[in-house]
């Protein structure tokens, strides 16, 4: 963050206010924190929200003291709120997205609005949860909110969220629902609520639940998913929405769909970025992105013509080749746009497969089968990159013999695709379960493959996620495979991959049983949406250059253990463990007096013959501490993928000082759902 130009002198000074309390219908008090302009009771402004679950007092405090300040100094009043039972807010949270979060946040809205200091006009900002839940909200059209700035989210919470992966079982819902766990069981701060902190904590740690046993109980796209997907119903979303994200993170499909699909103001930005926000995310390179907020906030909340609104529906990074590598600071390549989505300038470009051959014309009439190890998908990175810690994909290189591998000769001119690739493919299996991943790479001169893009089907889901159907062994069909969406140029010279594997580890945990499948080379083809230079690109102005305001002020009691990513084999057993850990060190706030620590730990096993072997556990270790105030959580998750069942075994330990609060343990079986 080096680069970022700390803003202090603004055109109108703020003032923050550390705690409000915000009361809903039902009489539970949501905790905000606001930043508002010093004048704002004699000249209102527009109220900015940002509504989490993530502990305004600590978890994002050192995000919202780069972001909140610099909205208030530019004209608006910035509010950062804790949903209901988290952070520092009343009541208890008992999943995400449910109806009452929408509700509570209405009420927000609605109180904001009313308040002297606001001008009746309300926009929200978030990325991820926030991201999503603005989305969310804006579907239920309250009068008050006038606009949305989503970064990494979703339109569909089962086909583009953390759950599941065309249909597979992601080894992120058990990581993410342990991290979620973990947050749902931290206590708010006494300074805040009082000497009630323990009743509330306690009334989080028996109430607030474990909200993953929801997600494994549900493994079809049925209600429970389709309730807040705005893709239900993209023509409830009628105000202008910003669509951010990056093609290192997790989320840049929705951008996409929500282009072509929602019917009001859209626009999307798509960088190279990790799950982060564009001031300061890695990949770079970064950009103003408060600056391009302001220009957004100032067209849709206070009616000034800024020009955002005349400029192109979509501006996306395109990424040139660059060397696979874990963490870089920054990718090569340049902006380019399209004045709708599906943009005017993309087409179709199919090649078709041969034995370790891609290429444009007919296909071969060879089968292929594949029966990939149960390790083959390790070099693919985090599912969900941060950018700031080495989790993106390593060189592909290491899936050969994992995987079919079919392959350009050197290209004779350049090639550019931005869109979803799609892989349409007649096969059968072996197998009624059986999933099947196929993943593009750019291949560069000296024979290193940088992953470009990819895609996983269960093949049960190869019809809907509804009604599922088992595959009748030894019956070919063809089905199409949308691949990750991405911008990426192919150079003169280099080669484009494509690899088909039956496994994608640790992303999706296995199928229930070891399948093969038979790939007919007749039938099957990869589709690129090629684009062609616009001359549009050419126009672009350049983004300004990042800024903030002030940094936290934050003292480091003791480092954090470097973090590790690692794979190891047992040459006696034959296992193969993947292991994560992410160690926060202790940290000191001086504004808040809170000393506190957090260290994640991921360990996920499997054999490459047995996909029964395949599990993983997830731990969390939280504290927090001022004075004689001393409160820690520990939560562990373990679930292993049983050829008929998924078995989740829990573990949580909540301590205040040296007294034990709460120490439970579980284990649930969810029934195996063709997955």
């Amino acid at each position: 963050m080096d680069n970022i130009r700390v803003v202090t002198d603004f055109p109108r000074k703020a003032r923050e206010i550390e705690n409000l309390w915000i009361p809903m219908p039902d009489g539970v008090k949501l905790a905000a924190r606001i930043w508002v302009p010093e004048d704002a009771e004699a000249n209102p402004v527009p109220a900015i929200l940002e509504y989490l679950p993530y502990r305004k007092r600590d978890e994002t405090a050192e995000r919202d003291a780069l972001t909140h300040p610099y909205f208030a100094g530019h004209g608006y009043a910035s509010v950062r709120v804790d949903m209901r039972g988290t952070g520092d807010s009343e009541g208890v949270c008992k999943g995400e997205y449910l109806k009452q979060e929408q509700d509570d946040c209405l009420a927000v809205i609605e109180w904001l609005a009313k308040q002297s200091w606001c001008s009746g006009a309300v926009g929200m900002i978030g990325i991820s949860w926030g991201g999503f839940n603005g989305l969310q909200v804006a579907a239920r059209r309250p009068p008050a909110l006038k606009t949305v700035i989503s970064l990494c989210s979703t339109d569909d919470r089962y086909n583009d969220d953390i759950h599941y992966l065309g249909g597979a079982q992601m080894c992120d819902n058990l990581d993410w629902g342990t991290t979620a766990w973990a947050i749902a069981m931290t206590p708010p701060d006494p300074l805040i609520v009082g000497d009630r902190w323990r009743q509330l904590w306690e009334g989080r740690l028996n109430g607030n639940g474990i909200w993953m046993q929801d997600w494994f109980e549900h493994q079809r796209r049925d209600q429970f998913y389709r309730h807040a997907s705005i893709c239900e119903d993209y023509s409830d979303v009628e105000m202008p929405v910003y669509l951010v994200g990056g093609w290192a993170d997790s989320y840049p499909n929705p951008i996409f769909r929500m282009l072509e699909r929602l019917t009001g103001i859209r626009k999307g930005l798509i960088g190279p970025w990790g799950h982060n926000y564009p001031h300061f995310a890695m990949p770079g390179p970064r950009i103003g992105f408060l600056k391009e907020c302001l220009r957004w906030w100032d067209q849709y909340l206070k009616g000034i013509d800024t020009g955002i609104a005349d400029e192109p529906m979509l501006r996306a990074w395109m990424q040139d080749p660059y060397p696979p590598a874990a963490i870089c600071d920054g990718r090569p390549g340049r902006w380019v746009a399209e004045p709708s989505w599906p943009g005017p300038g993309v087409g179709e470009r199919s090649l078709t497969l041969s034995p370790g051959r891609l290429a444009e014309g007919a296909s071969s009439d060879d089968v292929l089968t594949i029966c990939s190890p149960f390790t083959a998908g390790l070099s693919s990175g985090a599912w969900c990159a941060f950018g700031v810690v080495p989790t993106l994909p390593v060189d592909q290189r290491m899936e050969v013999g994992n995987a079919l591998v079919f392959e350009t000769t050197p290209l004779e001119e350049a090639v550019e695709i931005l869109g979803f690739p799609e892989f349409e493919v007649k096969l059968a299996s072996d197998k009624p379960v059986a999933l099947i991943s196929a993943t593009l790479s750019l291949v560069l001169e000296d024979g290193a493959a940088s992953r470009v893009s990819y895609g996983i089907l269960n093949l049960t889901h190869r019809h809907d996620d509804i009604e599922l159907q088992p595959m009748k062994p030894g019956e070919a069909e063809t089905v199409r495979i949308k691949l990750r969406c991405c911008g990426q140029r192919f150079e003169k010279g280099q080669r484009i991959r494509l690899a088909v594997a039956t496994a994608h580890w640790p992303m999706v945990f296995p199928g229930p049983e070891k399948a093969t499948l038979s790939i007919h080379c007749a039938g099957s083809r990869l589709i690129l949406p090629a684009r062609k230079p616009q001359p549009l690109d050419a126009t672009l102005a350049g983004f300004e250059g990042p800024e903030s305001a002030t940094p936290m002020a934050q003292e480091v009691i003791k480092s954090g253990e470097p973090f590790r990513r690692e794979v190891t084999t047992n040459q006696i057993t034959g296992e193969t463990t993947y292991t994560v850990v992410s160690d926060g060190g202790t940290v000191h706030h001086p504004h808040t007096g809170i000393t506190l620590s957090a260290r994640q730990t991921d360990v996920f096993v499997v054999h490459p013959d047995d996909p029964n072997s395949a599990r993983g556990t997830v731990t969390w270790e939280k504290s927090y501490a001022r004075g004689d105030w001393d409160a820690r959580v520990t939560v562990s998750a373990t679930v292993h993928a049983l050829r008929d069942v998924w078995r989740m075994e829990t573990h949580l330990v909540a301590r205040a000082g040296d007294e034990v609060v709460v120490d439970r343990k579980e284990v649930k079986e969810f029934p195996r759902d063709l997955n």
